[in-house]
């Protein structure tokens, strides 16, 4: 995948919603024996995009870490609309959708020439105690700062 990424708050129009885009470049490892991208990688995608994402709102694996909690993914999807082939350039773009309870993110996978759809899924991660890995049902404010901050930000 290519290195080149942009990361921005949304644009106009938008309303309030943070995300991120990254840009990459479909490479041969990526692809199965049939010459399409292996349904598991799309969601190497998704983690550059969702990278971004939390860089954006200064909340990446260290700050995460720093935190006082850890954050697994407790759920993913993945919904293929058109295969990624060899060489394709795409954009994967990840935006938050809810913070409340847990940290919800939406990507939608489109090709950089043209815009057509080619994959959407989602994540959520929870916020859960170390040691004792109780998960908290509700969001810690080092989150809920964060994401304060940057739509502030955006105003």
């Amino acid at each position: 995948m290519s290195d080149k990424t942009a990361a921005a708050a949304a644009g106009p129009g938008a309303g309030k919603e943070l995300c991120a885009e990254i840009e990459a470049q479909v490479p041969f490892c990526d692809l199965d024996p049939l010459g399409v991208v292996w349904h598991g990688n799309y969601y190497k995608y998704f983690e550059l995009a969702r990278t971004e994402l939390m860089r954006l709102i200064d909340f990446d694996v260290e700050e995460m870490r720093d935190s006082g909690y850890v954050w697994p993914v407790a759920e993913s999807s993945c919904r293929y609309i058109s295969p990624l082939r060899y060489g394709m350039r795409v954009i994967c773009r990840a935006a938050i959708q809810e913070t409340e309870h847990r940290l919800k993110i939406a990507y939608r996978v489109t090709e950089k020439d043209g815009g057509r759809l080619l994959a959407k899924g989602h994540t959520m991660q929870v916020a859960v105690m170390p040691g004792s890995w109780e998960m908290c049902f509700v969001s810690p404010e080092p989150l809920l700062e964060r994401v304060r901050a940057a739509l502030g930000k955006r105003k």
